[in-house]
């Protein structure tokens, strides 16, 4: 079913592709534009999980890392990873204040997943267990290939877009639409592509969240994660992810700065709506209601954070908030 919806999804992206082709220069632009799909969709499929960290500029970790609270990120992970009946993923570390992870690979074999040194910096052990555990059950229900290759492609139709203002202006009549199809072009086509993006990120978050849970055995850790990282994402930019919004709904929570809210455009669902399923879950699994305490503003943050190190450092350096 997941290479269905996969296959579903190349098909689409490669018709808004073909599409904005044929705006830009009729039935050679569309032609154009089906070759170039074509080889991106082939590229995609084997590289854009590097593309994706390189972009991110994730490194990779391992149980010799000289912090102690990446020592035990790199252990949880590979210990869940271990119990999932999962091959063991790529582990690495983006060098972000802003607390977040994703997960990315073509299939559970080539898989790897990342997490923020804001997220090991802000959260409890168990929280960075639950999220971690979310974006393995990514892994497992083979949503990676997904969500990486629809970040790629749809990145490339706003790129194209783009273009069509370049490409698509003069007096040349033949070019269907004319300028106003080209601002039509540039307006609606990245829209479109988001759109897919989002009705097929919402669905899978909830799915997620729920085998996740069952990962981790402890719904209310990752409920607990969710409200965290949502209101600490508000207070830092992310600005790798401002650059490059097409890979927003990779991640657990959305990164892009303000734009939390639950809406049409909205690439997650709500997280209030995520941490109920969680704290229903948690019921059903026999677990008392744990007790919250508020989150802090984003200054109380910035302010009480320690850094988690992701190179080399004295012995004397803060170890993080669980080391």
């Amino acid at each position: 079913m997941n290479h269905l919806k996969t296959f579903a999804l190349l098909a689409v992206m490669t018709a808004l592709f073909m599409g904005i082709g044929y705006l830009i220069g009729g039935a050679t632009g569309m032609l154009v534009a089906l070759a170039v799909a074509a080889l991106m969709n082939l590229f995609s499929y084997w590289n854009a999980d590097k593309i994706v960290l390189k972009m991110y500029r994730a490194q990779v970790v391992d149980e010799t890392h000289p912090n102690a609270v990446v020592r035990a990120y790199v252990a949880d992970v590979r210990q869940m990873a271990t119990d999932a009946g999962l091959p063991q993923p790529t582990i690495t570390i983006i060098p972000n204040d802003q607390p977040n992870a994703f997960a990315t690979g073509r299939n559970p074999q080539n898989a790897a997943v990342a997490a923020t040194s804001g997220l090991l910096d802000m959260l409890t052990r168990e929280e960075v267990r639950g999220v971690m555990a979310h974006e393995l059950a990514h892994v497992k229900n083979r949503d990676t290939l997904t969500m990486t290759v629809t970040a790629t492609v749809a990145g490339a139709i706003a790129m194209l877009a783009n273009f069509a203002m370049f490409f698509g202006g003069g007096d040349d009549r033949e070019r269907p639409g004319g300028m106003i199809g080209t601002i039509a072009l540039m307006l609606l086509a990245p829209m479109a592509a988001g759109l897919v993006q989002m009705a097929i990120s919402r669905a899978r978050e909830y799915e997620a969240d729920r085998v996740g849970a069952e990962i981790a055995r402890d719904p209310q850790a990752l409920a607990s994660a969710l409200q965290k990282i949502e209101a600490y994402a508000r207070g830092a930019v992310n600005v790798p992810a401002e650059r490059n919004p097409a890979t927003a709904h990779m991640f657990i929570i959305n990164p892009l700065n303000g734009k939390g809210a639950d809406s049409l455009f909205s690439t997650h669902p709500a997280t209030g709506n995520r941490v109920r399923a969680l704290m229903e879950l948690g019921t059903t699994m026999g677990m008392g209601r744990r007790s919250t305490a508020p989150v802090a503003s984003a200054p109380a943050i910035n302010a009480a954070r320690t850094s988690v190190p992701t190179t080399p450092s004295a012995s004397n350096a803060p170890r993080g908030p669980w080391g």
